[in-house]
């Protein structure tokens, strides 16, 4: 079934980006809310995740801690587009980027409409560079604020998005202010 014309279609859509959500009941009530969450994603390269609830909006044992929950993907979705703009823009400009890791949290508030909702992510890339060319803060803030920019994924949500990065050089072992790339725990 088709939900836009055509030519509307051609004109809007530069692609389309999907995944399988699958959940059965097995055995248990459903109507008395005493169900499992868990669930799976299927992705269009064949990757299988694990999904459930968060043990934070509903309980043990119909949630289960040991997978992904929406809010925890949206989080890492949003900290994973930053980084690819990130390296792209990094590449385009001549710095050699050798790792990059972030510990990214999403922070569950009220929004606008008084409704939960995560109202603010902050991301916290640590970077490591090398190669003659070094950046300095200046463009380093300038690389996270055009890969901000470039974000499909930012530039699709209303969640306020904060970047405070640090960066470090192999060669100087110089960093700037901020956690250090090794203080990042996944």
């Amino acid at each position: 079934m088709r939900f836009l014309p055509a030519n509307l279609e051609k004109a809007h859509l530069m692609s389309i980006h999907t995944a399988r959500i699958e959940w059965e009941r097995n055995d248990g009530g459903f109507t008395d809310n005493r169900y499992s969450r868990k669930h799976s994603w299927e992705f269009d390269g064949g990757a299988v995740v694990p999904a459930s609830s968060s043990p934070q909006v509903v309980r043990l044992p119909f949630s289960d801690p040991s997978c992904v929950d929406p809010e925890e993907a949206y989080v890492a979705a949003l900290s994973s587009c930053h980084m690819l703009w990130f390296l792209s823009l990094a590449a385009r400009d001549g710095y050699v980027v050798d790792r990059y890791a972030d510990c990214a949290s999403g922070h569950m508030g009220k929004n606008a409409d008084n409704k939960d909702a995560i109202t603010r992510v902050v991301l916290q890339p640590a970077v490591v560079f090398s190669g003659a060319k070094v950046p300095t803060d200046a463009i380093l803030e300038k690389l996270h604020h055009q890969a901000h920019e470039s974000c499909f994924l930012a530039s699709s949500v209303r969640t306020t998005i904060d970047v405070q990065g640090s960066w470090r050089h192999d060669a100087s072992a110089r960093a700037s202010a901020g956690p250090g790339i090794d203080d990042i725990q996944p």
